[in-house]
C-alpha cells in the first residue's frame, strides 16, 4: 500500500487535496453565513409586524418559569476541542507567516488559503458551539454534524500523508506532524459527538421538576434504582465498555440477583421499540399491502439507521485488518537491510502495525455490539407484535397456528432473525475484504493475484449449492421441530388424562418418532455444515496453492517477504470465505423464519365492526341481533347460527338452553363478536363481562384474578366474594385471597375456579353479563346460593344472558331461548314455553323425571308430614351450614393446602448458582461411548495445526530473501507445500465429521433421557411446574445442545491448540516473546475469572426469564376471548412488554459483558504484538533470520484474535453449557412407580368382579402437608354402582386419584380383586381401569384418533360407540367421517360434545371398573338422561364409581359413600341413608329437593293451566327468589 503512494505524489495529490480542503472550508463558511443571515432576516421580519397584543403576550410568557439548563460533560468537551483546533490552526498560520512553511511542491498561496480558511472555520464553529447554550439547543444542527464528519476525514488523510512522507524521505517528526496528530484526536471526539447527535445540553423545568420526579419515584421506585448506566455513559466509557464496571464489581462478590441487573436504555425498551416497529409496519403496508414483502420492508425501515452506523464501523475495521498483511513485505525488507533504511523506519512500521490493530479493535467491538443491540431491539419488536396478533386472531386463523407453533415463532424464529443482524455487516464487508486482499496480493505477486481471485470465487461458488441445500434442511428442521413442539405442548397440558388412561407410553413413543424425523434432518444439516467447515479451513491452502502455482508458471519470483505477505492475506481471506456460507446459511434461516412470521402476522383478525356499540342514551335495548347469520367456518355450507332475531332490554335476565351442540355458546360468542358474522347486525349498549364455560384462571394470586386489572375497593370486593360464595374458601386458604393459583388453576377445584371467574366478572361492574353454563361445576347448594345472591341479588339491575343445563334455574328468567340446530327454536317465559309443548318439554321432562326419582326415593324411605315440611327445610339449611367442612384447598390433583408459610404452589424456577460444575462438562463429554471419540477429535486438530505451521514454516525457510539465494528447487518447495496443505485439510475434514457425529449423538441421548424423565414424572411435578419452563428446555435449550454446544466445546480445544502453535512460532524467532506471554496469559486468566461470575449469572437469568414470556403468551392465547370481552388487550400487552424488558435486561448486559472482555483482551494482544515487533526491530542484524521473523509477524497478526477467541470461547461455552445444565436438571426428576413389575403382574382377566377394598387409607400430597384422606376404610362390592358425594374439598377427587395412583397412599392399602394395586406396575393398573374425567380432554387429530389413540378397535366398533354417545350424527355430517378433524383442545366442538367423546373412550375400553368424575356436568338434562341410561346398560356387569353434583345421577346407585374432611361420614344404600333424617345424604337430598320443589310446583301448575285455561298463570320468580 505504501509503495503505491508515490503514484499519488506524482499527480500532486497533496496539492489537489489542499484544494479540496479550501473548497470545503469556503462551502462551510458560506453555508453558515447564509443560515445566520436568514435567521436575522426572520427575526427582523417578526419584530416589524409584531402587535402590541403579541408584545403583551410575550411579557406574560416571560413570567413563566424558565427551564433549567444542564450542561453535560460532552458539551464542555466539545468547546474544548473546538478551541484546541482553532488554536492549532492559529499556531500553524503563525509558523507559515514567520518561516514560510508549506507542503512540498504546493504553491504558498494555496497553503496560505488552506490555513486561513481552516482558522476561520474553527473560530466560527467555536462561536456556534457557545451559542448552543444561549439558544438552549439540545440537538446538534446537521450542518455542524456534517462539518465535524468532514473534519475527521480531513485529519485522517493528513495523518496518512504525513506517515507516507516520513516513510519515503526518512524524515523527522516536526511541528506539522504533531499538530496533525492533535487535530485527529480532537476531530475523533467531535465525530463521536456528531454521530450521537446531541449537544450535551439538557433542559428541565425548575418548578415542575420536583413533583414530576416525586410521582415518577412513587410509581417506579424499583425501576429508578436500576437506571441504565449505558444511557448515561460518556464517549470513552462507551468505547471501552467501562460503564459495565459497577455490575462486575457486584457480580464478583456474590451471585447476581434479578433486581441487581440495571434496566435497558429507553431506546432499547420494548414499548418505544414496539411503537416504532408498528409505524414501520404501517408504512410498509401502505406500500406493499398485506404481502410478505411488507415484513421485510418494515424490518428494513426499522433497522436502517442503526445498521448504517454499524456498517460504517464494520467497514473501517475491515480496512484496518489489511494494513498488517500489506506491510509484512516492507518489514521483511527492513530486517534484511537495517543499515540502509534506518532504525526509525522500523519503529514507524511497528507503530503503523499497532495503530491499525487498535483502530480495528475499537471499531470491531463497536459494530459487533451495535449488531447485538439491534438484534435485541428487533426481537423485542417482533415478540410484542406476535403477542398483539395472538390477542386479535380470528378463530379460523387461530386454528391454523397451534400454541406450539406460535411458541416456536417466539423462541426459535425470532432468535434466528435477530442473529441475522450480526451477519448483515458481512454483506458490505465481504466485497471490501476481497478487494483489499486482491490489492495486497497484486502489489506483491502481480498477475498471480488473479489466480488467487479466481480460486476465491471458485470456493465461494462451491458454497452456493451447499447453502441452497442447507436452506432446504433448515426448513425441514423447523417443520419437524414445529410438529414436535406442538405434540409436546399438547402432551404437557393433558398429562393427567394421559396417565389416567395409561396412554403416556404411547405418546412418549409418538414424541420419540417425531424427534427421529427431526434428528434425520439435523444430521443432514450438520453433515453439510462439516463440509462447509472443511472448505473454510482448507480455503487458504487451496488459494495459496493456486496462486503460488501460477506465479511459478508465469515466472514471478517468490521471495520470503512476498510469500509471507501472501500467506497472511490468505489467512485474512479465510474470514470472508467462511462468513459467506455462514451469511448465506443465516440468510436462508432468516428467510424461512421471516416468511413464517410474515405468514402469521398477515392472518385474518377479529372484525372490529362485527358488533356495533350504541350509546345508552340512544336505545332501550342492551343487546340486539337482527337477522343474524354466523359460522365458525365461513366457507361451510351449514352456518353455525342462522336466523337469529333477539332484543334484550336493560335489566332483563335471559336464559339460554338446548341440547348439546345446539349453538348456545355460539350465541354468546356472536354477542362478543368472536364468531364470524355472515349477515345481519349485532348491537350492544354498555360494557360487558364474560364467564366462559371452561374456566380460565391466570397464574397468580386469587385477588389478582378477581380484580383483573381494576383497583382494589374493599367494600365492593367484600360484596363480590360474598355473593360468589368464596368467603369460606378464603378463610381456609393458607394465605387467604393472596394464595397463589397454579397454572390453569391446577390447585383449585372445578367449583372454585368457576366461582373465581364469576367473581371476576361481577367485580367489573359491567352492564351486560354473558355467563356460559356457570353452574355446571358447583354442587346443588352452592349453585342455589350463586343464583340467589349473585345473579338475582348483586346483579339484579344488570342485563344477564346465561347458558344453563340446570332446568331449575330457568323459571326465574324474563326470557328463555331454546336453541336447536343453530336456531332459536322457541323464545318466551317458562310457562309460555311449557304451554307450547314443542321441544322445551323434552328438556323439562327429562329434568322432571330425574327430580321425580329423587322425590320418590326420599318419600319411599320415610314419610314426612306436609305441615312439618317448612321446619325440615329450615333444618336442611342449618345442616348445610353444619356440613361446611374444614375445606382443604383440594383440586383436580388436589395439592390440598397451600404451604402455610408461603401460600404458593408455583415456586421460582430452579437456578444453579456459581460456576458450571465439572460434572456437567464430564457428563457431556462422556455421554457417547464414554467419551471415546474425544481424543480422536483433539488428535485431528493437533495434526492440522502441526501440518499448517509446517507448511508455512517450509515456505518461509525455503524461499529466498533479498540477501539470500534459493536453497532448494522451487518445484520441490511447491510439491512439499501441496502435500502438507492437503494433509492439514484432510485432518480438518475428519475433525469436523467427528464433532458433528459426537455432538448430535450426545444431544439425542440428552433429549431422550429428559423426555423419559418428564413423562415419567409424578403429577405433582406438572402441578407445580409451568408448562413454559418445560417447553423452554425442549425447544430453546435443546436447540442449543443440538447445534451449538459441540462446536463451542470443540473451538475451546482448537483455539488453545492454535495459540500454542502461534506462541511456538513467535518464541522460536524471538524467545523474549515467550516471557511476556506468561504474564499476559496470567492477566487473561484473571480477566476470565473476573468476568465469568457475572456473565454466567446473567446467562442463567435470561434463560430463566425467557419462560415467563412464553408462559404469559400461552395463557393469553387460551383466554383471548375473555381478554377481548373485558377489553383488557392493552393491559395484557403492557404486561408482555414488561416481561420482554425483564428478559432484555440480563441479555443486553450479557452481550455488553462479552464486548467488555473482548475489548480488553484484544488491546492486551495488540500490545504483546507491538512488543514483539519492537523487539524484532531492536535486535541487531544477523541475530534472526528475516524470513522467520516475517513468519512470526504473520502469526502475530492473528494473536489478538486468537487470544480473544480462546477466552471468549471458554466464557461463551460456559454460558452455553447452562443449557446442558438445565436439561440435566430435568433428567434427574424423581420418577413415578415402575410401569410394570414382572414379578407382580396381575392376571390377564384382572379385574374380574371389580371388588375394591380401601383399608386405613391415608393420602397426603407432600410430607410437610397434612393428610387429605384420613383412615378411609370401606369395601365397594364387585359389579355394583357406588355414588360418592360430599362438599367441595371433602376428598372425592383425591379418592379417585389414589385409586389410579396419581398420588401414592401414605398408609393403608387399596386392593382390587385380591390384588394390592401398590404392588403392581402403574401401566398394569391404569390400563385395566376406565375413567370419564370432569374436564373433557381432546387432542389435535381426528375423531377416531381421539377415541382410539392406540388403534386397537375396528371401525364398526367405533361407529357403534359413537351412536351410543349421541355423536353419530355429528360425525356422519362431515365428509371425512371418522377422520373428522379435531383442532387443538377440541375447540371446534362444544364442551358437551367433548364430554361425550370421553364417554366414548370408556365405552370402547369396557373395563370392569368405571369411574365417572362429574362426567355429564356440561350436557343438558335430556342428553344426561340418555347418557346415564347408556352407562347403566353398557356397564351393568361392571363396578361403577360416580362422583356427581347432580344428585339424580347417583340416587339409583346400589351404595352411597359420603365423604367429609377426608373421612368416611356415611356408607350405605340410599334407602337406608334416607331413612335417617339426620344423615348427611338426607340433608343433601333435602337441599336439592328444596331448590327444585318450587320448580316442580310450577311445572305442575302450568300443566294444570294447560288442562284448565280459566285459572290465572302462576309466577315462579317470587317463589324462587
Amino acid at each position: 500500500m505504501l509503495q503505491n503512494w508515490p503514484v499519488w505524489s506524482a499527480t500532486n495529490s497533496p496539492c489537489f487535496f489542499k484544494g479540496v480542503i479550501v473548497c470545503l472550508q469556503v462551502l462551510f463558511i458560506g453555508s453558515i453565513s447564509i443560515q445566520f443571515l436568514w435567521k436575522k432576516f426572520i427575526i427582523w421580519h417578526q419584530n416589524k409586524y409584531k402587535t402590541a397584543e403579541e408584545g403583551s403576550r410575550d411579557c406574560n410568557d416571560a413570567k413563566q418559569p424558565e427551564n433549567c439548563i444542564n450542561l453535560g460533560v460532552s458539551y464542555h468537551a466539545s468547546k474544548v476541542c473546538c478551541a484546541l483546533l482553532a488554536s492549532i490552526q492559529l499556531l500553524r498560520l503563525l509558523f507559515f507567516l514567520l518561516k514560510g512553511y508549506s507542503f512540498g511542491r504546493c504553491k504558498s498561496i494555496l497553503s496560505f488559503l488552506t490555513e486561513i480558511t481552516q482558522l476561520m472555520s474553527w473560530v466560527i464553529t467555536l462561536v456556534a458551539v457557545f451559542q448552543f447554550q444561549r439558544a438552549k439547543s439540545v440537538k446538534l444542527p446537521w450542518l455542524i454534524r456534517a462539518w465535524w464528519l468532514c473534519s475527521f476525514i480531513q485529519a485522517g488523510i493528513c495523518i496518512a500523508y504525513d506517515v507516507h512522507s516520513l516513510h519515503l524521505n526518512n524524515g523527522v517528526i516536526g511541528i506539522k506532524e504533531y499538530t496533525d496528530l492533535s487535530s485527529l484526536i480532537a476531530c475523533t471526539y467531535l465525530l463521536a459527538i456528531s454521530l450521537r447527535g446531541t449537544t450535551g445540553i439538557s433542559l428541565s423545568s425548575s418548578k415542575l421538576r420536583e413533583p414530576l420526579l416525586q410521582k415518577s419515584t412513587e410509581k417506579h421506585s424499583d425501576k429508578s434504582n436500576r437506571n441504565s448506566p449505558y444511557g448515561r455513559a460518556s464517549i470513552p466509557q462507551l468505547v471501552t465498555f467501562s460503564w459495565m464496571n459497577p455490575l462486575f464489581s457486584i457480580g464478583i462478590k456474590k451471585p447476581l440477583e434479578q433486581d441487581e441487573v440495571p434496566d435497558v436504555d429507553i431506546k432499547d425498551s420494548a414499548e418505544p421499540v414496539s411503537y416504532s416497529f408498528g409505524e414501520c409496519m404501517n408504512t410498509a403496508k401502505e406500500r406493499y399491502g398485506s404481502s410478505s414483502l411488507s415484513i421485510y420492508h418494515a424490518i428494513f425501515l426499522f433497522i436502517r439507521k442503526k445498521a448504517a452506523i454499524n456498517a460504517g464501523f464494520a467497514v473501517v475495521a475491515a480496512c484496518c485488518s489489511y494494513v498488517g498483511p500489506s506491510l509484512i513485505d516492507d518489514f521483511v525488507k527492513f530486517l534484511s537491510a537495517k543499515e540502509e533504511h534506518g532504525i526509525t523506519r522500523g519503529y514507524f512500521l511497528a507503530l503503523a502495525f499497532l495503530g491499525a490493530k487498535i483502530v480495528e479493535t475499537v471499531f470491531q467491538r463497536q459494530w459487533i455490539f451495535g449488531s447485538r443491540q439491534l438484534g435485541l431491539r428487533l426481537r423485542a419488536a417482533l415478540i410484542s407484535h406476535i403477542y398483539k396478533k395472538g390477542l386479535c386472531l380470528s378463530n379460523q386463523s387461530r386454528q391454523k397456528h397451534t400454541s406450539g407453533e406460535i411458541i416456536n415463532y417466539m423462541s426459535v424464529d425470532i432468535h434466528r432473525i435477530s442473529e441475522l443482524m450480526w451477519y448483515l455487516n458481512t454483506v458490505w464487508m465481504l466485497p471490501i475484504q476481497i478487494s483489499l486482499a486482491i490489492y495486497v496480493l497484486h502489489k506483491n505477486l502481480g498477475f498471480g493475484a488473479l489466480a488467487g481471485l479466481a480460486a476465491t470465487f471458485l470456493i465461494m461458488a462451491c458454497n452456493i449449492p451447499i447453502t441452497r441445500t442447507q436452506k432446504r434442511f433448515q426448513s425441514k428442521i423447523m417443520e419437524s421441530k414445529d410438529e414436535r413442539m406442538k405434540a409436546t405442548s399438547e402432551v404437557l397440558k393433558n398429562m393427567k388424562i394421559l396417565k389416567l388412561q395409561a396412554w403416556d407410553t404411547q405418546y412418549l413413543h409418538k414424541l420419540e418418532d417425531l424427534r427421529k424425523i427431526e434428528y434425520g434432518w439435523l444430521w443432514n444439516s450438520l453433515r453439510l455444515q462439516a463440509i462447509s467447515g472443511f472448505i473454510f479451513w482448507g480455503a487458504p491452502a487451496f488459494i495459496s496453492v493456486a496462486t503460488f502455482g501460477v506465479c511459478i508458471l508465469v515466472g514471478i519470483p517468490l521471495t520470503a517477504g512476498r510469500v509471507l505477505s501472501a500467506l497472511a492475506t490468505f489467512r485474512m481471506l479465510q474470514d470472508p470465505i467462511f462468513n459467506l456460507p455462514d451469511l448465506l446459511s443465516a440468510l436462508a434461516q432468516g428467510k424461512v423464519s421471516a416468511d413464517r412470521i410474515a405468514s402469521y402476522l398477515q392472518e385474518e383478525e377479529m372484525k372490529l365492526d362485527a358488533v356495533e356499540v350504541v350509546p345508552k342514551s340512544d336505545t332501550e335495548f342492551t343487546v340486539e341481533i337482527d337477522c343474524g347469520k354466523f359460522s365458525w367456518d365461513p366457507e361451510s355450507k351449514h352456518p353455525t347460527l342462522d336466523g337469529i332475531q333477539l332484543s334484550v332490554r336493560r335489566g332483563m335476565k335471559v336464559a339460554i338452553c338446548g341440547t348439546v351442540g345446539s349453538g348456545k355458546s355460539s350465541l354468546l360468542s356472536s354477542i362478543l363478536g368472536e364468531i364470524p358474522k355472515l349477515n345481519g347486525t349485532v348491537r350492544i349498549s354498555g360494557s360487558k363481562a364474560y364467564v366462559p364455560q371452561t374456566p380460565w384462571i391466570l397464574t397468580g394470586n386469587v385477588r389478582d384474578n378477581i380484580l383483573f386489572g381494576n383497583p382494589y375497593e374493599f367494600d365492593k370486593y367484600e360484596r363480590t366474594i360474598q355473593a360468589c360464595a368464596l368467603t369460606k374458601d378464603f378463610e381456609l386458604f393458607a394465605n387467604g385471597d393472596l394464595t397463589e393459583i397454579g397454572e390453569r388453576g391446577i390447585n383449585m377445584s372445578g367449583g372454585q375456579k368457576q366461582r373465581i371467574q364469576i367473581a371476576r366478572s361481577v367485580y367489573q361492574d359491567a352492564d351486560i353479563y354473558l355467563l356460559d353454563d356457570p353452574f355446571s361445576a358447583v354442587d346443588a347448594h352452592t349453585g342455589t346460593q350463586l343464583f340467589k345472591d349473585c345473579l338475582m341479588g348483586l346483579l339484579k339491575e344488570k342485563t344477564i344472558l346465561y347458558v344453563t343445563h340446570q332446568v331449575e334455574f330457568l323459571p326465574a328468567a324474563d326470557l328463555i331461548l331454546v336453541m336447536q340446530n343453530g336456531r332459536i327454536a322457541q323464545a318466551g317465559k317458562f310457562d309460555e314455553l311449557l304451554q307450547q309443548n314443542i321441544g322445551f318439554e323434552v328438556l323439562v321432562g327429562a329434568h322432571s323425571q330425574a327430580l321425580e326419582s329423587i322425590l320418590n326415593a326420599e318419600n319411599s324411605s320415610r314419610m314426612v308430614q306436609i305441615d312439618d315440611r317448612s321446619n325440615d327445610e329450615l333444618d336442611g339449611e342449618n345442616s348445610a351450614t353444619q356440613l361446611q367442612i374444614v375445606e382443604k384447598q383440594e383440586s383436580e390433583q388436589n395439592l390440598c393446602q397451600d404451604i402455610a408459610d408461603r401460600g404458593r404452589l408455583m415456586q421460582d424456577e430452579e437456578r444453579e448458582k456459581g460456576s458450571i460444575g465439572k460434572a456437567v462438562y464430564w457428563t457431556y463429554l462422556t455421554a457417547v461411548r464414554g467419551g471415546a471419540l474425544v481424543p480422536f477429535i483433539v488428535t485431528a486438530q493437533s495434526l492440522f495445526q502441526i501440518l499448517q505451521v509446517a507448511s508455512n514454516y517450509w515456505m518461509a525457510w525455503a524461499t529466498p530473501t533479498e540477501t539470500t539465494g534459493q536453497i532448494v528447487g522451487i518445484s520441490f518447495v511447491f510439491l512439499v507445500y501441496i502435500l502438507l496443505s492437503v494433509g492439514s485439510s484432510l485432518c480438518v475434514l475428519v475433525r469436523e465429521m467427528l464433532v458433528a457425529i459426537t455432538g448430535l449423538l450426545t444431544s439425542q441421548k440428552f433429549f431422550t433421557d429428559m423426555l423419559h424423565c418428564i413423562l415419567r414424572a409424578p403429577m405433582s411435578f406438572f402441578d407445580s411446574t409451568p408448562t413454559g419452563r418445560v417447553l423452554n428446555r425442549v425447544s430453546t435449550d435443546q436447540s442449543v445442545v443440538d447445534l451449538e454446544i459441540a462446536g463451542k466445546l470443540g473451538w475451546c480445544a482448537f483455539s488453545v491448540i492454535q495459540i500454542l502453535g502461534t506462541v511456538t512460532v513467535m518464541s522460536q524467532v524471538a524467545w523474549p516473546v515467550f516471557l511476556i506471554f506468561i504474564p499476559v496469559t496470567a492477566i487473561c486468566i484473571w480477566y476470565q475469572k473476573y468476568y465469568i461470575p457475572t456473565t454466567r449469572e446473567l446467562a442463567r437469568l435470561f434463560g430463566i426469564l425467557r419462560a415467563p414470556i412464553l408462559h404469559h403468551f400461552a395463557e393469553s392465547l387460551t383466554g383471548a376471548a375473555t381478554i377481548r370481552a373485558f377489553g383488557q388487550q392493552e393491559r395484557f400487552t403492557h404486561t408482555n412488554l414488561g416481561l420482554i424488558d425483564q428478559h432484555s435486561r440480563p441479555w443486553f448486559h450479557n452481550a455488553s459483558a462479552i464486548e467488555w472482555l473482548s475489548f480488553r483482551l484484544n488491546m492486551l494482544s495488540n500490545f504483546v504484538f507491538a512488543f514483539s515487533l519492537v523487539l524484532l526491530v531492536s535486535l541487531p542484524k544477523g541475530f534472526i533470520n528475516p524470513s522467520l521473523a516475517g513468519l512470526a509477524v504473520t502469526y502475530g497478526l492473528n494473536l489478538n484474535s486468537q487470544l480473544a477467541t480462546i477466552i471468549w470461547n471458554l466464557c461463551n461455552t460456559e454460558t452455553k453449557m447452562i443449557s446442558v445444565e438445565r436439561i440435566l436438571q430435568y433428567s434427574r426428576i424423581k420418577s413415578e412407580a415402575p410401569l410394570a413389575i414382572k414379578s407382580c403382574q396381575p392376571p390377564t382377566n384382572w379385574p374380574d368382579t371389580g371388588k375394591i377394598c380401601f383399608t386405613n387409607l391415608q393420602v397426603r400430597y407432600a410430607e410437610h402437608l397434612p393428610s387429605v384422606l384420613r383412615n378411609i376404610t370401606c369395601t365397594i362390592p364387585g359389579r355394583k354402582k357406588v355414588g360418592v358425594v360430599g362438599r367441595t374439598g371433602s376428598g372425592k377427587s383425591t379418592l379417585i386419584q389414589a385409586l389410579f395412583r396419581i398420588v401414592e397412599p401414605r398408609e393403608g392399602s387399596i386392593i382390587i380383586d385380591d390384588v394390592d394395586i401398590c404392588k403392581i406396575g402403574l401401566h398394569d393398573l391404569r390400563s385395566r381401569l376406565s375413567i370419564i374425567p370432569q374436564d373433557p380432554t381432546m387432542f389435535e387429530g381426528t375423531a377416531r384418533g381421539n377415541l382410539d389413540p392406540l388403534n386397537q378397535y375396528p371401525a364398526h366398533r367405533i361407529w357403534e360407540v359413537l351412536e351410543k354417545c349421541q355423536l353419530g350424527e355429528l360425525v356422519c355430517q362431515d365428509e371425512k367421517k371418522l377422520e373428522l378433524k379435531i383442532v387443538e383442545n377440541g375447540e371446534n366442538l362444544s364442551v358437551g360434545q367433548r364430554q361425550l367423546f370421553c364417554l366414548g373412550r370408556a365405552l370402547l375400553k369396557r373395563s370392569s371398573i368405571l369411574v365417572l368424575d362429574e362426567a355429564t356436568a356440561s350436557v343438558d338434562s335430556a342428553t344426561d338422561g340418555i347418557v346415564q341410561e347408556t352407562i347403566r346398560k353398557e356397564f351393568k356387569d361392571c363396578t361403577v364409581v360416580t362422583i356427581a353434583h347432580r344428585i339424580h345421577t347417583v340416587i339409583d346407585s346400589d351404595l352411597i359413600l359420603v365423604l367429609s374432611e377426608g373421612r368416611v361420614l356415611e356408607y350405605d344404600t340410599p334407602a337406608r341413608l334416607l331413612e335417617r333424617e339426620d344423615s348427611a345424604f338426607s340433608k343433601l337430598i333435602k337441599e336439592y329437593s328444596v331448590r327444585s320443589q318450587g320448580f316442580s310446583n310450577l311445572t305442575n301448575a302450568v300443566r294444570c293451566q294447560i288442562l284448565k285455561p280459566d285459572k290465572p298463570n302462576v309466577r315462579f320468580q317470587d317463589q324462587f327468589v
